[in-house]
């Protein structure tokens, strides 16, 4: 059997899993090391005032998650629209044993 992944395949794969990694893995273990708060939203104390924010904000670790999402969707549609190649060997009948 034949690899069949071509290099957009690997650019796409790549490109979606690195996002993927950077947007959960990176940046929420730079939000665990800067310390609390560990919420999205900034920390308030009884007079309203802000005390405490997160290190990156939340829209940005959510939007490369998302860039991500539709480098994935946007492979898929590639992979629907063009035609599959087709081997040689895969189209030669084989005898019966």
């Amino acid at each position: 059997m034949t690899d069949t992944t071509t290099i957009v395949d690997r650019i796409a794969l790549g490109l979606s899993g690195a996002l993927f990694v950077l947007g959960i893995v990176v940046m929420g273990v730079l939000e665990l090391l800067a310390g609390k708060p560990y919420s999205p939203t900034a920390l308030t104390n009884d007079a309203g005032e802000v005390i405490a924010t997160p290190l990156i904000d939340p829209t940005l670790r959510t939007g490369i998650v998302i860039a991500a999402l539709l480098v994935l969707a946007v492979w898929g549609a590639y992979k629907l629209v063009t035609p599959m190649a087709t081997d040689a060997a895969d189209r030669a009948e084989m005898p019966a044993d």
